[in-house]
């Protein structure tokens, strides 16, 4: 009986994060960190650097604070409710954005840029205050042998609905006039982000007892430490994570080399978009069956060899419908980093150190996320595009290096940690 009711519950988990996850990616298409917003920003001023700082706020307010919530999961017997609460700071401001945009005419330019970029760094902490403890129970909820799996059909299920609202948001923004224009797409994306939000809590999660000694104080920073210095494998993946975004720092450049020195159109650029998100949609779900019956580890060593490949074939094809073979293996390179990211670090140490495995895989890579897109666009500018690309895939066989030789497969791997309490 007891199994039958937990298969049920499997299920029903399964199911309804896949539906968060959809009806999520859905809003996102509306209220995207790399289009639509930063479009929304570029009505109300020229400048390239505040334009440019919108995406670089999201990623890093998703990365920074996980390990800071490390310690308060640790000791929660459901994180369930943890999740619901601070998933509601990382959907409000798109509300937030919403106003400012209907109320533009009557808002000076400077109240409503500052007003949009704390909207904006809200919005980018309580996606990373959510992350750790939405990672932590979905490994409570989905079984470790299926979780790629799960993964990538979720990831498949908002990459597409995500690319339908990217579409819908453009028909919407050339039939509607300002300030109604922007103001729609966030509103939609507010009403997808809420049905997003009733799925994520149907989510059925079980308690799980808490040793008392952990709730003694003890500084994160004692645990991560003794992470670092006895988990040599943990420490090695870190530094393949780090290499892999210099790795695929060439993606943000391929439309950009294609149309300047490929002669690529614009309309074949809008082709090539689509093929990289078609090719993230059907790779997903295919990459987390295969890293659940393989490796998960090899898989990661693939997406490198993507990354690799994809960097060295853009500066020697010359033909322009080859050059979709570029953003094909970037496809499955960058599918593989998140899909099996998410589900590898959810692999490394014990339960009640996960939320700190989990911290550190995301927070301590961040400076990567920041530092490879700058190094990419000044290798681009004062050594040339060819230059770029190459030492993108250098660093991208610095990666497979690593994973290959340095990093054990966590599943069958787990050192001795001390049990001491995390705070």
């Amino acid at each position: 009986m007891s199994e039958t009711i937990e298969n049920k519950n499997l299920m029903h988990n399964y199911l309804t994060n896949i539906g968060d996850g959809a009806f999520f990616g859905f809003g996102v298409g509306f209220a995207s960190y790399t289009t639509v917003i930063p479009l929304f920003i570029s009505t109300l001023t020229s400048s390239a650097t505040l334009i440019g700082l919108v995406p670089a706020i999201h990623n890093v307010g998703w990365q920074l604070p996980q390990l800071l919530t490390a310690s308060r999961i640790s000791k929660m017997e459901r994180v369930k409710p943890f999740v619901m609460f601070m998933t509601i700071q990382e959907r409000l401001p798109i509300l937030g954005l919403a106003m400012v945009g209907m109320f533009l005419p009557r808002l000076s330019v400077s109240a409503a840029l500052i007003i949009s970029f704390l909207l904006l760094i809200w919005q980018g902490l309580g996606a990373g205050l959510t992350a750790n403890a939405w990672q932590i129970m979905i490994s409570k909820v989905i079984p470790s042998n299926i979780r790629a799996t799960f993964f990538g059909f979720q990831a498949a299920a908002s990459n597409l609905l995500s690319s339908l609202g990217a579409f819908l948001s453009g028909v919407i923004l050339s039939k509607i006039s300002p300030p109604f224009d922007f103001a729609t797409c966030f509103l939609i994306a507010t009403g997808l982000y809420v049905i997003s939000w009733i799925f994520l809590d149907q989510t059925r999660e079980q308690k799980r007892s808490i040793d008392p000694q952990m709730m003694a104080p003890t500084p994160v920073f004692n645990n991560m430490r003794e992470i670092l210095k006895n988990d040599r494998s943990f420490r090695n993946y870190l530094i393949s994570r780090f290499m892999t975004q210099f790795g695929m720092m060439s993606y943000a450049f391929n439309i950009v080399f294609a149309v300047s020195k490929l002669g690529m159109t614009t309309v074949q650029a809008g082709i090539m978009t689509s093929i990289l998100l078609i090719t993230q949609v059907a790779a997903n779900p295919l990459l987390g069956r295969l890293a659940d019956k393989w490796s998960r580890k090899s898989v990661l060593i693939l997406g490198c060899a993507c990354s690799a490949i994809s960097s060295l074939l853009a500066i020697t094809i010359i033909d322009i419908n080859l050059f979709s073979l570029v953003f094909i293996l970037a496809g499955i390179a960058n599918a593989c980093y998140w899909t099996i990211g998410f589900t590898i670090s959810l692999e490394f140490g014990t339960e009640e150190h996960r939320p700190v495995y989990v911290g550190m895989s995301n927070t301590l890579i961040a400076p990567s996320t920041i530092l490879a897109p700058l190094l990419g666009g000044l290798l681009a500018d004062f050594s040339g595009y060819p230059t770029m690309f190459i030492v993108s895939a250098i660093f991208a066989g610095i990666s497979i290096l690593i994973l290959s030789i340095l990093v054990k497969d966590p599943a069958n791997h787990r050192p001795e940690i001390s049990s001491s309490p995390i705070n």
